[in-house]
C-alpha cells in the first residue's frame, strides 16, 4: 500500500503525473476523432472489436492508473545507488512508452496506416513490459497499477493486427 501525498508538492506531483499521462490521450484524440467517421468506419473489423464508446472510458481510467504508478515511482526516492539507477531507468522507459502510446494514434489514425500502427504498438508492448519490470523493482504497487494497461495494449495489438490483416 502506498501512502497518500503528504504535502502540497506531492499533491502537485500526483496531479502532474496523471495529467501528463492524460496528455498522451489528448494528443492521440486529435487524430482519432477526425478519422473515425471517414476512414475507420470503412475498415473491416474483427468480430471481437469493442464498440467505439468503450475506448474513451477505458483509456481515461488507464491513464489515471498510469499517472498514479508514475507518481509512486517518482516519490520512491532514496535507498541504494542501484535502486536509484533502476528508478531512473524505469522513469526513462516510462517516458518512451508514453511517447509510443501517443504516436500510435498519429500513425494508425493520422496516417491511416494499420501497418505503422502495428509496428508502433509492438514497440509499445515491449516498452510497457520493460517499464513493468523496472517499476516492480522500485515499488511493486506501481507495477501492479500498470497491469491493466499492459493487458489492454496487448488486446489492442491483436486488434490492430487483425485490422491490418483484414484490410
Amino acid at each position: 500500500m502506498v501512502d497518500m501525498p503528504k504535502n502540497l508538492l506531492e499533491w502537485r506531483a500526483l496531479i502532474f503525473s496523471i495529467l501528463l499521462c492524460q496528455s498522451a490521450g489528448v494528443v492521440g484524440s486529435l487524430f482519432v476523432f477526425s478519422a473515425i467517421p471517414f476512414w475507420y468506419a470503412t475498415l473491416t473489423l474483427p468480430p471481437f472489436a469493442p464498440p467505439g464508446w468503450v475506448f474513451g472510458p477505458v483509456w481515461t481510467l488507464l491513464y489515471i492508473l498510469m499517472g498514479v504508478s508514475l507518481y509512486i515511482v517518482w516519490r520512491s526516492r532514496g535507498g541504494s545507488i542501484e535502486k536509484g539507477r533502476i528508478r531512473t531507468h524505469g522513469l526513462t522507459v516510462f517516458a518512451v512508452q508514453l511517447v509510443l502510446n501517443a504516436l500510435w494514434s498519429v500513425l494508425f489514425f493520422g496516417l491511416q496506416s494499420p501497418l505503422w500502427g502495428l509496428i508502433d504498438i509492438a514497440a509499445l508492448d515491449i516498452a510497457v513490459f520493460i517499464t513493468l519490470l523496472y517499476f516492480w523493482r522500485v515499488q511493486k504497487s506501481s507495477a501492479l497499477l500498470l497491469i491493466p494497461y499492459f493487458v489492454w495494449i496487448l488486446f489492442a495489438s491483436v486488434l490492430n493486427g487483425f485490422i491490418y490483416y483484414l484490410n
